[in-house]
């Protein structure tokens, strides 16, 4: 197995009355993982640039990027995959409001979870909650297995 270099990704942690939003991506509704909305960094542009465009990518919400508060890593150690999150704040800046579009057909699910329901959730990082839901400045989740 060859150790491909790391993928890097820029993710979105947006609260709208104390419920974040998490997608689940897997065609078919084939896994009941969810994460949240964002996707791999494009070169040339800036970390927030490209969290901007895959949010609009994946929900058609348009927002302004805040603070990072997570950096999470997971790999496959049967494929040799390995990504790194970075995990922003984000908040909407829709003026029609907070609905949900999938101009590029890559989420099939959206859902505003609360902390506890995010608990009861198959979720990725595990320690998202946390993060989102504290003052901390930024957390490290350490390298993970990946799951489905």
């Amino acid at each position: 197995m060859k150790l491909a270099r790391p993928r890097l990704a820029v993710r979105a942690a947006i609260l709208n009355d104390d419920r974040l939003l998490v997608v689940n991506a897997y065609p078919g509704q084939v896994s009941d993982l969810w994460c949240l909305p964002g996707g791999g960094v494009e070169p040339g542009q800036s970390l927030p640039e490209n969290l901007v465009r895959e949010v609009a990518e994946e929900t058609g919400l348009r927002i302004k990027v805040g603070a990072m508060i997570l950096v999470n890593e997971f790999h496959d150690p049967v494929t040799g995959f390995h990504q790194v999150d970075l995990i922003f704040r984000a908040t909407v800046q829709n003026d029609t409001g907070i609905l949900m579009d999938d101009p590029e057909g890559v989420v099939n699910r959206f859902r505003w979870a609360t902390r506890a329901e995010l608990a009861k959730l198959h979720h990725r990082p595990r320690m998202l909650a946390r993060a989102v839901w504290s003052d901390h400045a930024a957390w490290y989740d350490p390298l993970e297995t990946i799951v489905t």
